[in-house]
């Protein structure tokens, strides 16, 4: 969600203003509405604007606060006011001594404000976030040093946060974090603060991972971190195992298509290792035993890969359900000891944390499923399953949906004891050249320029197809902004065929040719009847094109896996759509990479 970054050089070193500003681009994935910076060169200067990072930009440029060693820097995803130069952080105290950077949500910041301003602070913004630079401001003037009265004023927080702030006259940086993502990084020239690591990619790839409830301070020559008491924390570094040029376009157009066309790549790094195609086995590195049932939580696009988990776990014979985290509570439990999968691209998503943090305090096992390795759910969790699909960048998730189905997919056939016979193994190996052909013959974007001016998109599917329709749909009005709902094929006939209209397609997803492909060809033909245009995405065994007006086609495979290859031909249609429209594709509007607030 909103991006945090800090640097603090060693003398010689990078002005800080450069490292911020670079930063800040790096995070722009994460969705955000305005952005600003705090330098503190002996005075404490403050840019700030609603916008993109270039208006910033340009502000600085009027502004030319000259160079400074230290400083700190925010992209906001508006919560409390709306977005304004005034809302924008960094925030600063009524003497304008501190400026202070905020993720998270401050619950109890009402009371808080209320009674500072009763003590004669003024406040300039609608933030939760402008309450930390008065506390800290009280605190001072009590009499206590600046990390003192940087406690201090956590201490009075409630709810979520990740914090940083910089004092006028003063080369260090303090921060903190409580259910919100930081992390340090470190290199020769000086240190780095961020709320993701690709903030500082450029530069380092050896990090230390703040926890909740931790303190850091950064100087020009060394970094600190303590516990809630002030207790010292030893950490050891870890490396962050890509680089820069993964996370960058490489040639194309947005992130989203590239990151599309790097599934192939992705999903042989997921399978490598875990997959032996001579001794016909799945392994995983996980220690799991007595596995009775399953609770699979997740939000987005990770809660569509962890429907199709759930039907893979039922198919080897384990109890499986799904739950949106944010609806989990500990009655969801009820009686029952499962273990709880948290999946979860960041490992950063509150939802998920909070259902996962629910399912450890009942004394239930928990499973993170992510992408990001030294996450919160990674680190918190009794284990942890990595999809390997490297950074991504565009907003709306693509080769991370496919590794979450395949890791999860996976997990199943192992859990599943054996359960793995010789056709399971060879449609998995040859899985990645099954998607390289999609991408290679895709007509998605000839069928894409057909529908763009499409009143709505409906989406239908069966079985393993029924979690990739509902994915399709999001996926298309996350990014084109269009109306796209995703139905089981069998809800049609009860609501949905009353909005069937002539310029309102739908996508049918037929894989197969058992039972639940043909009762989807006859929601097709229930569709056509009423004179809706049909687009089919099937492996051709149903006779579906049929009565279809364009069809988008995938390899056979074996049933789990044709989802995953009708998949990427629901992105494709989906990026063509609004590539058609002009949308702004990486960074769809109101929306954020990692949800970090609940």
């Amino acid at each position: 969600m909103c991006g945090i970054v800090g640097y603090i050089g060693r003398e010689g070193q990078e002005d800080a203003r450069d490292v911020l500003v670079g930063g800040l681009e790096n995070l722009e994935y994460r969705g955000y509405d305005s952005a600003g910076l705090a330098l503190s060169n002996g005075d404490l200067t403050v840019v700030k604007r609603e916008g993109e990072v270039t208006e910033l930009v340009s502000a600085l440029e009027e502004n030319n606060p000259g160079a400074a060693p230290v400083g700190i820097g925010h992209t906001r995803w508006s919560t409390h006011g709306e977005p304004s130069d005034a809302n924008a952080h960094p925030h600063t105290d009524c003497s304008d001594d501190v400026a202070v950077v905020h993720n998270g949500i401050i619950e109890n910041y009402e009371q808080l404000k209320a009674e500072l301003r009763a003590d004669g602070h003024q406040f300039e913004s609608e933030t939760d976030t402008e309450v930390v630079p008065h506390l800290i401001e009280a605190a001072l003037k009590r009499g206590a040093d600046r990390e003192s009265a940087f406690r201090s004023a956590v201490d009075r927080l409630e709810g979520s946060y990740a914090i940083a702030a910089v004092f006028e006259d003063a080369d260090d940086v303090f921060a903190a974090r409580q259910d919100s993502p930081l992390v340090i990084g470190v290199d020769e020239g000086g240190y780095y603060l961020a709320s993701d690591v690709p903030a500082f990619i450029d530069h380092t790839d050896q990090v230390l991972y703040l926890e909740d409830g931790e303190f850091a301070r950064l100087t020009p020559e060394t970094v600190g971190i303590s516990d809630a008491d002030g207790r010292p924390i030893e950490k050891s570094l870890a490396t962050v195992e890509w680089d820069a040029e993964d996370a960058g376009k490489s040639g194309y157009d947005h992130y989203m298509l590239k990151e599309i066309h790097e599934q192939p790549r992705a999903l042989r790094k997921c399978l490598r290792g875990r997959v032996d195609g001579i001794e016909r086995t799945v392994d995983l590195d996980l220690e799991l035993d007595d596995v009775g049932g399953v609770h699979l939580v997740a939000c987005g696009t990770s809660y569509h890969a962890a429907l199709y988990g759930a039907q893979t776990l039922r198919s080897q014979g384990i109890p499986a359900q799904t739950f949106v985290a944010s609806e989990y509570t500990r009655s969801s439990l009820a009686g029952q000891s499962p273990l709880v999968i948290g999946v979860t691209q960041s490992g950063e998503t509150a939802d998920t944390l909070g259902a996962l943090r629910t399912a450890r305090a009942a004394g239930a096992r928990t499973l993170a499923v992510t992408n990001t390795v030294g996450s919160t759910a990674a680190r918190e969790c009794d284990q942890a399953l990595y999809v390997r699909a490297g950074p991504e960048i565009g907003v709306a998730a693509t080769k991370t949906f496919a590794s979450q189905q395949i890791a999860l997919h996976a997990f199943a056939l192992w859990l599943g004891e054996g359960m793995v016979d010789s056709d399971q193994i060879d449609a998995l190996r040859t899985l990645p050249d099954h998607v390289q052909s999609v991408l290679d013959d895709s007509n998605a974007r000839n069928v894409a320029r057909e529908y763009v001016d499409a009143s709505a998109f409906f989406f239908i599917g069966r079985g393993y197809n029924h979690p990739v329709a509902l994915e399709g749909a999001l996926k298309l009005k996350e990014i084109s902004y269009e109306h796209a709902e995703g139905f089981a094929a069998g809800e049609l006939k009860h609501g949905p065929l009353a909005l069937m209209e002539d310029d309102a397609p739908v996508i049918a997803v037929v894989t197969g040719d058992d039972e639940r492909a043909r009762k989807t060809v006859s929601n097709v033909k229930e569709v056509q009847a009423r004179g809706a245009p049909v687009i089919a995405v099937t492996d051709g065994r149903s006779d579906v094109e049929q009565y279809a007006n364009h069809v988008l086609t995938v390899p056979e495979t074996e049933p789990v896996l044709a989802a995953v290859l009708a998949n990427i031909q629901l992105q494709l249609f989906a990026y063509w759509i609004a590539a058609e429209l002009g949308r702004p594709i990486d960074k769809p509007r109101h929306l954020a990479k990692s949800v970090t607030v609940e």
